[in-house]
């Protein structure tokens, strides 16, 4: 198994050194708007093939540039549509849903965002179409994904490790943690709610 995992590993960070590091910010960015994408899979991936600082801020920006595309997308063709249908149809627990998204705390969104096994791609999708500020969206994104591709690529560089080692899950603890302060001390200074 480990032999079938370092060739394909090999084979594909040829294949993304070939095409630099185009190849892999555009994976990244299609893996925010096509969810059945391996996001985990592509950050590993930049982090074997340009090193784990300049894979990292690759696969950081990138996903970030995806989450706001995706965002907007939803915002500008979709959430009227969301309106009219709620209005027409009397979708009270719908706009109920609606509401609670629009309405998050911003250390919670971050939070949330940051967790590495949650669903990216449906966040993107329920905060393009409830009323959250673009600014508290695009906040929230920038401080949670460096949690999430920061897991992402320190498991899937060292997966065989990570399956041994206890201490992989406290760092890990430990960044979502230190996610919730920097939210919080966002939150506070710069007034979003």
């Amino acid at each position: 198994m480990k032999e079938l995992i370092d060739t394909f590993v090999t084979y594909s960070t040829e294949i993304l050194m070939g095409f630099g590091p185009i190849a892999g910010v555009v994976l990244i960015i299609l893996e925010s708007i096509l969810p059945m994408l391996p996001l985990s899979v592509f950050i590993t991936l930049n982090m074997v093939s340009f090193g784990s600082f300049f894979g990292f801020i690759i696969s950081w920006l990138s996903t970030i540039v995806g989450c706001m595309l995706s965002f907007i997308l939803f915002r500008h063709f979709f959430q009227k549509k969301l309106e009219r249908f709620i209005k027409r149809r009397d979708q009270q627990k719908l706009s109920n849903i609606m509401k609670i998204v629009s309405h998050i705390r911003f250390s919670n969104l971050v939070i949330l965002i940051a967790i590495p096994f949650s669903p990216a791609f449906f966040i993107n999708i329920a905060a393009g179409l409830s009323k959250i500020k673009i600014e508290k969206f695009f906040m929230a994104i920038i401080i949670g994904k460096i949690v999430m591709v920061y897991f992402w690529g320190y498991i899937g560089t060292t997966l065989l490790e990570s399956l041994t080692d206890i201490t992989i899950l406290f760092k890990i603890a430990g960044l979502l943690v230190f996610a919730f302060f920097i939210s919080k001390f966002v939150e506070n200074k710069l007034k979003v709610k």
